[in-house]
């Protein structure tokens, strides 16, 4: 018999329709400890969680007591027995960050990105951990790598960066370096983190020290979460890495063995939910970081030599610069001319194209691209395949796009060449000089070529893929 949740006045919090019928059925509620029964045998074990209101009405969400959240079918439940009750109310708790003159002074910029952070499941808010003192208290290694100082710039979601925040983080990054930071984290959502990591290339260069952009691929409430690993990996980074570039530091495996340095120009999210979802593109990674010293006492294994090195002695250069009127355009068959006519009439002064193959539109867009650039816009060709280089010289189509005026970029990103264009822009309005600016790399967009083993498609289920999965999967 299950116990009398009337008297709970947060019972129902956020349920109606079929699924309040079913907690009123078997008298559970928001905060239970049930065992759940489906009607295929299935037990759900777990604290039933509150539900925003414009969700749907047909699942009860469950909190399994392993730390994953699973939605139930309201429809399918035959039995829901309370066990227990348990309301959180989550605090996250803070302890004075300790200071010690023999380590680096890192600064941690925050965008809005929850790297450290747990949920409210009574509202159901996202608490973030952000200060010194609660990032301590959540993740107390960070006081052995560094000195911390924190400072939120604004809390935006990453689909929401823009070139407003992307002009204020390279002001601040300058600032924080003028003060004599040793190294800077960025903390920032995992979606648009390359596209961040690539205008900052542009927007701040020469720096003297590291900028490491973080984030997490599963949130800090889950035991999978890589959240904890990633920050940690990242402020060492920032404190002792002899790379002063703008990187991406998250996981390399799928396991938590290390994690990678990624170049801001290169890196891309290559999947939506693996925790080792960032890959360098056309490159070779910078390096590995891993939370355990080698024998030797390194953290790093440098993958590259290649690398601007860390120099305090070296002022930076910083250009906050970002004209918002530039596009990213996917070529595919049956692309209609009037979207660039649209877009040179609407006064968009950038185009970039994913071409086809070796950087191929179809024919019917020849006029349209004519009348474009005669108008003023730049446009330039990357490949949509990302690995290769647009080498329009080779067929008759891209020499005819070539006299038409398209500028090729080699082998640059389309993500990195969209926010390339609009920082050069955002600087000159000159066509030759437009176009000289966009061919010189200037953080390694565009490479000389591309190292011989970094392209690998092991396609899933042919045997030798299978043999070599089990060889090493761990």
């Amino acid at each position: 018999m299950n116990p009398d949740t009337t008297e709970r006045p947060d019972r129902l919090q956020g349920y109606r329709g079929p699924a309040m019928a079913v907690l009123d059925r078997f008298g559970v509620g928001v905060w239970s400890e049930v065992e759940v029964t489906n009607d295929d045998g299935s037990i759900f074990a777990g604290v039933i969680l509150p539900r925003n209101e414009t969700c749907d009405d047909l699942h009860i969400v469950i909190k399994l007591f392993n730390g994953y959240n699973v939605g139930v079918a309201a429809s399918r439940v035959v039995r829901a027995v309370e066990t227990g009750y348990r309301r959180a109310v989550y605090k996250i708790p803070e302890k004075d960050f300790p200071f010690d003159p023999r380590k680096k002074n890192v600064t941690l910029l925050g965008t809005g990105g929850t790297i450290a952070s747990r949920l409210d499941y009574r509202t159901g808010a996202v608490i973030p951990a952000f200060t010194p003192g609660e990032l301590y208290g959540a993740v107390p290694e960070l006081a052995d790598i560094a000195n911390l100082k924190t400072k939120r710039l604004f809390g935006v979601f990453s689909e929401n960066m823009g070139p407003e925040q992307y002009k204020a983080l390279a002001v601040a990054i300058g600032e924080e370096i003028e003060q004599g930071a040793d190294g800077i984290v960025i903390g920032h959502g995992t979606d648009t983190m390359a596209h961040t990591g690539a205008i900052l290339s542009f927007m701040v260069q020469q720096s003297p020290v590291p900028i490491v952009l973080v984030g997490s691929q599963r949130s800090s409430d889950r035991p999978s979460s890589d959240a904890a690993l990633n920050l940690m990996n990242a402020v060492r980074t920032a404190a002792e890495c002899d790379i002063a570039e703008v990187m991406l530091c998250m996981f390399g495996p799928t396991s938590d063995n290390y994690d990678l340095l990624h170049r801001g120009t290169r890196c891309r999210k290559m999947h939506s939910s693996y925790r080792s979802t960032f890959r360098t593109v056309g490159a070779t990674p910078l390096a590995t970081v891993s939370r355990y010293a080698r024998e030797d006492g390194g953290h790093f294994t440098y993958l590259t030599q290649d690398v601007l090195r860390r120099d305090p002695s070296r002022r930076p250069v910083i250009t906050p610069v970002f004209e918002e009127k530039v596009t990213i355009q996917y070529y595919y068959p049956n692309f209609n001319p009037d979207i660039i006519d649209s877009l040179s009439g609407l006064g968009y002064r950038g185009l970039v194209i994913a071409g086809t193959g070796l950087g191929h539109v179809n024919k019917p867009l020849y006029p349209a691209i004519r009348r474009a650039v005669a108008r003023g816009m730049t446009v330039v060709m990357t490949v949509q395949t990302l690995w290769g280089f647009a080498q329009m010289y080779v067929y008759d189509t891209g020499r005819d796009l070539l006299d038409l005026g398209i500028i090729p970029l080699d082998n640059m990103l389309p993500e990195t060449a969209y926010m390339k264009l609009a920082w050069v822009l955002g600087q000159t309005e000159d066509p030759a000089r437009i176009r000289e600016m966009m061919q010189t790399a200037v953080n390694h967009e565009i490479t000389p070529r591309e190292p011989h083993n970094g392209y690998l498609i092991l396609q899933g289920g042919l045997p030798e893929v299978e043999a070599f999965v089990q060889r090493h999967w761990k």
